[in-house]
Parts: structure tokens; C-alpha cells; sequence
């Protein structure tokens, strides 16, 4: 072709105006046959604003090999915004949330469909983009965007489909109907769009998507308040959800997705803030009335499976994880807690194999592929340790730029960070998460990895104690932890284990 530039004027000074106040010339306008990635990659290094550019020359790669890849670009790829919540209060955005996640999870059950997952989208929340300008920094062929209403008794639901290449509509529709047809609703929006894509959906498909999780509206409004609540992942806000799922049991005794959060509340509770027998038992208790109520639910199956494992019957774990996978191929719990099952049992090459899928399913997850990096480097593979290390790293940085009060990705990320050699940043971060949550036993035992890394053996071992006093109760990732290994020989150290009735011996950050 001949050369073409993307910014033109007479002058240097008419140059440099446009590139500051014009749009580029797209791509394809000069090279009409070239594939839509390329064009997608070369708008988001050109884009005005800094934060829809990419993070990272790492992220530049990774859409690279994306745009290289045929295999990659899949035509029914779906991202579906968080619907604009136009009820005028702020107080009903769980609900709004709620229900833009269930319209992810009933597409997901069409199996030709490839979802962005929620992790994803959550960065473009209430972001003032156009929905065709996100699909294509994501990459994906449609955009679904919309809005909810909620007054009174009364739902008001509009919902477009677009096709990001060139904006047109392929399909829209406005509902305006009673409160309590809130799952109808859910329905008809995955079969329309199903229709819109020529998707040819299996009657097992079709029977997925119309099965009514409950017939209780009520017990539905205490679900979406506790899954809002379960996501923040503090010790508060798990034991405010399991009140709220709580709550819609006793409107809805049948209610399988609330016993399921239930178990995975009281699961969450016993690994990071209370190992309390109770908790645990709870979380067993509720995970299999979850599964006899909805034995088809991979969700239900993984949260069984994560509470069993906790309870160390590893063999029933691994049939719930495994009915989860066979469910749902693309459940990134099932694959992420069925690693942790797998690692606390030191089988580190299962358990690295299944982070790395899960950080396949969802490649936005930085947890999953710093585990698998402390799986690789127990085995000693360090050139697949360092990979999946830099790959955890990109994505935390990348995360923290949009969640800069996620305590979590600060304290993974400082271990990263002293993987890749950067000490001084490695120790910044970890002093930064320690201010965050200073009193939190699941970021006590992850900064207590980082001083140990980083050398700093009486601060790793005075946060390891404090946080076993606060709750801490992964015994098996103690145990096993490489990250912890400089502080084997100390005193201390072996006392706290034996006070904890664990044998010394050889989990990473948790």
C-alpha cells in the first residue's frame, strides 16, 4: 500500500493539533480486507484518553498474538455491559448488578457464545463509552448494552444488541412489565439473542435457560443484596451476604443458589477470618442441600466441592470439581478451587495445571496464575514459573490501575514484583497492604510471605502469629507454602506450628 499517515495537516503545528484533538485514520479505511483485531489494537495505542489505551507494552503483546491467532478471534464473542441503573437511587445498584450478571450466566449456558467474564466488565461500569468503542477494545464481535428501571412492583427493562465492527443494531426490545416476571424476562432476553446470532440452541440448552431459580421475587431482591456483598470479600461484608442469602432460604426453602452462597460464605469465613468448626460444618451442610436441590447447578458442584475439600475429604472434592467441569466447562471456580483442593494436597503439577485453565477461562484473573507460578516453582520449574509470574504481574498492574484499594492484588503483586527482582517496589507493596488492612488475617499471612521473600524474618514471622491469632485457619497452606520456607529454621516459627498440631515440613500465597 502506499504510506499513509494516521494524523495529517500542512504544518507541524496543524500535525500535532490533530494527533491531540482528531480521530485517527482507522485501519481498514486503508487496508479494507485487514481483520478487525488489528484495526481494534491500533485505536486503543492511538485513543485519546490514557486510561482506554493499554496498560502495559505486555498487554500490547498479548492483543497481538490475539490478532495473529485466528483460532482466537471467535465470531459469537458477546460483551455484555452493566445496564445503566435509571431507578434514581443508588441504594438499588445490586440490583442492577444482579441482574446484568444473571443475563452473563443465562447466555453462558449457550454454548456457542464466548462471554467476557465479570471481571472483565466491571472496569467499564458506569463508564461514559460508547458500547460499541468498549466491544471493540475487548475484541468482541457484539455489545450488549441497557438499562433497568425498578418502581414500585413494576420493571422497566430496555436491552440492544450491536454489532461492534460497524454499530448496527441486531436486535432490541423494551419490557415493561411486573416485578415478578424479573426471570421471564432473563429468558427471553438470552433466546432473543440467541435468534439475532442464528444460534441453533440444544434442548438441553433451552431447558437450562428457562429453568426459574425461584418463584419468590422477595427471596430473589436478598440474593442479588448478598451476592453484592460476598464479592467485596471482607470478613463484615461475607458475614452480611450470608445473612442475606440466609434470608432468602427462609422465603424460599428450595432455593438452591442461596444455599450455595450460604456454603461458599461460610467457606470463605473459614479459610481467611474463622476456622471455626461451625463454619465449616455450615459450609458443608449447605453445599449439599445446594446440589440435592439443582444436581445439574456447576456452580452448586463447585461450591460443594470447595467446602468439602476443606473438611480434607479430597476424594469427594474432586468428583463435585469434576461434575462442575463436566457442567460447565467454562467455570472458572470450579477449575480455580479445584487447584487449591489440589495443592493443599501437594500434587503441585495437577494443581498448577488447573490454575493455568483458570487463568484461560478467565484471563483477566491475577490469582490464579501467581498460584500457578508457586505451584511451578515448588516443582522446580522455573522458566514456567517465571512466565506465569510475569503473566500474574501484567494482569495485577493492569488491575490495580482501575482498583488501586484492592488489597488483595496490592499483596499478590508485591510477591510478583519480588519474583521479578523489583525489592524495593516488592517491600512498598507489601507495607501498603498492610496498611490497607492491618488486622485482616488473610492479609497478614500473604505480607508474612512477602517479608519472608524479601528477607525480613521477625516481621514475616510477628504477621504469620498475628494472623493465625486472628483466624487465619489454611493449615495445609502453611504447611506447604515455598514462600514461607526461610522460616523453617526459626524457633518461632516451629512453635506456631506446633501450636497449629501441623508437622513442619513444606503453600504460597494464599
Amino acid at each position: 500500500m502506499p504510506a499513509a499517515t494516521s494524523f495529517r495537516g500542512e504544518t507541524s503545528i496543524d500535525i500535532l493539533h490533530s494527533i491531540l484533538r482528531e480521530p485517527h485514520t482507522r485501519l481498514r479505511a486503508l487496508l479494507p480486507d485487514l481483520s478487525p483485531e488489528w484495526e481494534q489494537l491500533v485505536d486503543r495505542c492511538l485513543v485519546k484518553s490514557a486510561d482506554q489505551r493499554c496498560a502495559s507494552m505486555g498487554e500490547v503483546l498479548d492483543a497481538l498474538r490475539r490478532a495473529a491467532s485466528p483460532a482466537l478471534r471467535q465470531e459469537k464473542s458477546l460483551a455484555v455491559l452493566y445496564f445503566a441503573n435509571l431507578s434514581g437511587d443508588k441504594e438499588d445498584e445490586y440490583f442492577r448488578d444482579g441482574m446484568t450478571e444473571d443475563i452473563v450466566t443465562e447466555l453462558s449456558k449457550i454454548k456457542e457464545l464466548r462471554l467476557f467474564p465479570r471481571s472483565t466488565m466491571l472496569a467499564f461500569r458506569d463508564k461514559p463509552l460508547a458500547a460499541t468503542q468498549i466491544g471493540q477494545q475487548l475484541g468482541a464481535a457484539y455489545v450488549l448494552d441497557g438499562s433497568i428501571r425498578r418502581a414500585g412492583s413494576r420493571l422497566r427493562i430496555t436491552a440492544q444488541l450491536a454489532e461492534t465492527r460497524n454499530g448496527h443494531s441486531v436486535w432490541a426490545e423494551r419490557y415493561d412489565r411486573e416485578l415478578k416476571d424479573v426471570f421471564e424476562i432473563q429468558d427471553e432476553i438470552a433466546q432473543n439473542i440467541a435468534r439475532a446470532l442464528r444460534v441453533v440452541l440444544t434442548e438441553k440448552e433451552r431447558r437450562e435457560i428457562e429453568k426459574v431459580p425461584t418463584s419468590e421475587v422477595q427471596a430473589y431482591d436478598y440474593y442479588l443484596r448478598g451476592r453484592q456483598f460476598f464479592h467485596q470479600m471482607r470478613r463484615k461484608s461475607l458475614e452480611f451476604a450470608r445473612q442475606m442469602f440466609a434470608r432468602a432460604i427462609v422465603i424460599d426453602p428450595t432455593y438452591a443458589r442461596a444455599f450455595a452462597g450460604v456454603s461458599d460464605c461460610c467457606s470463605f469465613l473459614y479459610m481467611y477470618f474463622d476456622a471455626s468448626k461451625d463454619n465449616l460444618r455450615e459450609a458443608v451442610s449447605a453445599s449439599r442441600r445446594a446440589v440435592e436441590l439443582d444436581p445439574e447447578s456447576a456452580e452448586g458442584h463447585a461450591s460443594r466441592g470447595l467446602a468439602v475439600s476443606l473438611s480434607k475429604n479430597y476424594d469427594e472434592a474432586e468428583r463435585e470439581f469434576e461434575n462442575g467441569i463436566r457442567l460447565n466447562p467454562e467455570l472458572f471456580e470450579a477449575f480455580y478451587f479445584y487447584g487449591r483442593s489440589c495443592f493443599a494436597q501437594a500434587q503441585h503439577v495437577k494443581a498448577a495445571g488447573l490454575f493455568e485453565k483458570a487463568g484461560e477461562v478467565n484471563p483477566d484473573d491475577f490469582q490464579s496464575m501467581s498460584h500457578a507460578a508457586m505451584c511451578r516453582r515448588a516443582l522446580g520449574h522455573l522458566d514456567k514459573a517465571r512466565e506465569a509470574q510475569h503473566t500474574a504481574l501484567r494482569r495485577i498492574e493492569r488491575h490495580v490501575q482501575l482498583h488501586p484499594d484492592d488489597v488483595r492484588a496490592i499483596y499478590l503483586g508485591s510477591l510478583a514484583l519480588c519474583a521479578a527482582g523489583e525489592r524495593d517496589r516488592s517491600l512498598e507493596w507489601v507495607e501498603r497492604a498492610l496498611a490497607m488492612e492491618p488486622d485482616d488475617s488473610s492479609v497478614l499471612y500473604n505480607v508474612s510471605c512477602g517479608y519472608s521473600l524479601l528477607g525480613e524474618t521477625d516481621k514475616a514471622i510477628s504477621c504469620l502469629e498475628k494472623a493465625v491469632r486472628q483466624g487465619f485457619g489454611h493449615e495445609e497452606w502453611i504447611q506447604n507454602d515455598p514462600d514461607l520456607d526461610s522460616l523453617r529454621g526459626q524457633p518461632r516459627f516451629r512453635a506456631l506450628l506446633q501450636h497449629l498440631s501441623v508437622p513442619p515440613s513444606k503453600s504460597g500465597s494464599a
